[in-house]
């Protein structure tokens, strides 16, 4: 059965229970189950191997909360049974597990159920939806990225039914952004907004692709990741999905707003190599965040916050990768006070232009990928538009960014030339033009053949202006006429 199916299905057992009220509580329900049963199948996993070393194995829950004891056999308890059973030792147990200090396991266990609730009412419903979880295999390596694709159909679904606020962003923007950052083996990398995970685990992949090779290599992987979620679901996501892709104890994924701490308390200690982020856009902070930061910089545009952070926290020689809606380039007042210290202070060597849809069905915002480097000043800035694949007017849910399209911006990465999709400009001209980065492609073809129906509808609309226009002047000229005619036959007869 596909990902598409199966969500579905758990989709419609849920509607069937009075408790859980639209697809946010459904989301918010599957996150904790999530959470439980690949953490059981990560411990059985580790248990087994540990096991094969004649080394004992000590689960963080207790034996009976184990996804194991309850969840595992389809047979297995259901009805009102398992209902108290969730509501009432589940839940209760590990809000509260104890002996936080000694097992950072027990930390990100607590943290994680400290806000979640289970919505469900129907004990037997349930175990339905328990039974069909468990038909997924996430030890399985191919099976791991299915976790991404159950949120991003979650998140379609929540989009359709009009309720925006969460985006996804498209798994080929993100590769393709770790790829050109490069983040070393060691570097501590952060993402200051990492929603669901996409980001960090592309880092994972992309680390253990390319600079794994021991196991201390491994462990020292371990623990250079590091994430920061607002939310309580998308952090949730994200802790689980870190697990997914080996991070035993992503204790380093913490659950808080990045910007509700003043600028001047992150230190030294708190600055990182690399930052990679889509930070939220077009939304506003609560009132009173914007006093966490320098005044020239206080603004409660999101977006406009971050980059001040992000800036600040990455060490001299680090960099970033960071999506910016089109509004950042060509906003002006406090966004020009941004733009001139992030050239001042980074070299902004690398601007890759999206075109519409790529957000699509979230948004149809266009965006930018803003690639800098922090310890010295900009000379130049790099564009590259990113073109539409051929055939493609937009892309869409079914026709989503793939990251072969990125081949373009690749090839061109280390050999720079300007050409029909990339040019260059001095950081001089963007200070004259009080830092307005939206410059548009100079070397774009000036004539566009377009799509050959919507070519024949306006020319269909055009014939039609036409023809009304030559019915009015032939009636309007008639009129006159007659007019004429009237005031002729008028003179003769006086």
């Amino acid at each position: 059965m596909s990902i598409s199916s199966t969500i579905k299905t758990i989709q419609d057992i849920m509607r069937k229970d009075d408790g859980v009220d639209g697809d946010a509580q459904r989301i918010s329900q599957l996150g904790w189950m999530f959470f439980l049963k690949i953490f059981d199948d990560r411990e059985l996993e580790r248990q087994t191997m540990l096991e094969l070393d004649g080394k004992p194995y000590l689960s963080p829950i207790p034996e009976d909360l184990r996804w194991r004891a309850w969840a595992a056999n389809p047979e297995g308890i259901t009805g009102e049974t398992l209902l108290g059973f969730v509501n009432n030792e589940l839940f209760p147990k590990l809000k509260n597990l104890s002996a936080l200090e000694s097992d950072p396991r027990k930390r990100v266990i607590r943290g994680v159920f400290e806000d979640a609730y289970n919505y469900m009412k129907d004990g037997t419903l349930l175990r339905q939806v328990i039974n069909k979880l468990n038909g997924i295999d996430f030890n399985r390596r191919a099976d791991q990225h299915l976790f991404g694709d159950i949120y991003e159909q979650i998140l379609k679904d929540l989009q359709s039914a009009g309720n925006a606020g969460e985006f996804y962003t498209p798994r080929a923007v993100t590769q393709f952004m770790v790829e050109m950052t490069d983040p070393k083996l060691g570097q501590e990398v952060l993402d200051p907004a990492c929603g669901t995970g996409g980001f960090l685990t592309n880092t994972i992949d992309y680390l253990e692709r390319t600079y794994v090779k021991t196991p201390e290599d491994r462990e020292l992987l371990q623990t250079s990741i590091h994430g920061i979620e607002k939310k309580q679901m998308p952090h949730l996501l994200c802790t689980t999905n870190l697990m997914l892709h080996g991070i035993d104890t992503p204790d380093q994924i913490r659950h808080d707003n990045t910007l509700a701490r003043p600028l001047r308390d992150y230190g030294p200690g708190d600055r990182v190599d690399v930052i990679l982020t889509n930070p939220p856009f077009g939304g506003m902070e609560t009132d009173g965040i914007e006093t966490n930061f320098p005044a020239s910089f206080q603004t409660r545009e999101t977006a406009d916050l971050f980059l001040v952070l992000i800036m600040h926290l990455l060490k001299d020689g680090g960099k970033a990768a960071v999506v910016l809606p089109d509004g950042f380039l060509f906003g002006e007042g406090i966004k020009s006070r941004i733009k001139e210290k992030l050239l001042s202070e980074c070299n902004l060597h690398t601007i890759v232009r999206l075109p519409n849809g790529v957000f699509a069905p979230y948004t149809g915002i266009k965006t930018n990928l803003l690639f800098f480097t922090k310890g010295e000043a900009t000379k130049d800035i790099w564009y590259f538009e990113h073109p539409y694949p051929e055939g493609y007017k937009s892309y869409s849910k079914t026709k989503p960014i793939r990251i072969s399209e990125f081949d373009l911006e690749k090839a061109w990465w280390h050999d720079r030339k300007e050409t029909l999709q990339a040019w260059k400009v001095s950081s001089e001209t963007i200070k004259r033009n009080n830092y307005n980065l939206d410059v548009k492609n100079p070397n774009a073809l000036q004539y566009e053949h377009g799509d050959p129906e919507e070519l024949l509808a306006k020319y269909q609309a055009l014939q039609e202006q036409i023809t009304q226009t030559r019915n009015k002047l032939k009636m309007e000229l008639g009129e006159a006429l007659k007019h004429a005619t009237l005031d002729a036959e008028l003179e003769v007869t006086s």
